[in-house]
């Protein structure tokens, strides 16, 4: 009896072992899906990020991206996940006006750097590690808050991914996710910000080969960085309108959602007109748009926050 009874156990720890496996497998498999989905908000969180470490020494650039990924695995796992679970279980109609929220606030960053550029203001560009600790503060701080906002349009669209599955196995995926894209981003931005300084020994070497790719390496990157501060304006501007438009969009019904109505039935002529470029050129026809919208909603924040207040002043 005893025998059998031990044999018994064992042939229940290898099934429970096997059902183990397949869970973790299906875990991986959901996590791998859902990070895909979520592929177009990466590229922006990775193009973002790089600007706010714009003037700061060289030396405490790791440093900096690593508070900032720090606070980028905070905001997904104690604030934006359990927020997420909950209302989708709850509240589920509360989350795209969350997410409009969100939408909104990048779209006033966005807008502001726009104007802000246009107007020919520059600010002080000195180092922030000259201005002292409370300047290095206020740049993390600014680089996690508007990671919470992409941070939370990602996990969002991997909840959406993961939802028929049962809650725990939701909450692994998206754990997985949470850590993978945080690696992802902040290894590529590490490795950005340091490509001169590794530019910098290539050109040390002997090799005639590996001294011309590091010199170009160094020539290239400021232009590299420069593009890439761009490119995360556009993007703040472009996730924040898409943001806005697929929500108010969301229920099919009213005058809101006529901009996504339009926006998707052209951008689907032109895939089926264009033909292999028509997934490409139907995808740039919608990212401009929803620029458009970010810039818009974004410059009336910006009106709303900078000009009116400066009104008051002169009426006073």
């Amino acid at each position: 009896m005893a025998i059998g009874g031990l044999i018994g156990l064992l042939d229940d720890i290898a099934a429970l072992a096997k059902l183990s496996a397949a869970s973790l497998d299906d875990v991986s498999a959901a996590a791998g899906r859902a990070t895909a989905k979520a592929a177009g908000v990466v590229v922006d969180d990775t193009a973002v990020t790089p600007q706010y470490l714009q003037g700061v020494a060289a030396e405490r650039e790791l440093s900096l991206v690593k508070q900032i990924a720090l606070g980028s695995i905070r905001n997904k796992l104690i604030f934006i996940l359990p927020v997420a679970l909950l209302l989708n279980h709850f509240l589920p109609a509360l989350l795209p006006i969350i997410l409009m929220v969100g939408g909104t606030y990048l779209a006033f960053e966005g807008a502001e750097k726009v104007w802000h550029k246009l107007s020919g203001k520059h600010e002080d560009d000195k180092p922030a590690v000259e201005k002292g600790p409370e300047a290095e503060k206020k740049i993390v701080s600014g680089a996690v808050r508007t990671d919470l906002i992409l941070s939370a349009e990602i996990m969002v669209i991997a909840l959406a991914t993961v939802s028929h599955q049962g809650f725990w196995s939701q909450l692994a995926s998206l754990v997985v996710v949470a850590f993978v894209i945080t690696i992802l981003v902040y290894g590529v931005v590490a490795l950005l910000i340091r490509m001169d300084d590794i530019g910098l020994k290539l050109a040390q070497r002997d090799s005639t080969g590996m001294q011309t790719l590091g010199r170009g390496l160094v020539t290239a990157m400021p232009k590299v960085l420069a593009t890439i501060s761009v490119v995360g304006t556009v993007a703040m501007l472009w996730v924040g309108g898409h943001i806005l438009m697929v929500n108010l969009g969301a229920d099919g019904t009213g005058w809101f959602n006529a901009p996504y109505e339009w926006v998707h039935h052209i951008e689907l002529g032109i895939s089926e007109a264009t033909g292999a470029l028509g997934g490409t050129l139907g995808w740039s026809f919608n990212t401009l748009c929803s620029a458009v919208i970010g810039f818009l909603v974004g410059s009336v924040v910006v009106g709303a926050l900078h000009l009116i207040p400066i009104k008051k002043v002169h009426a006073e």
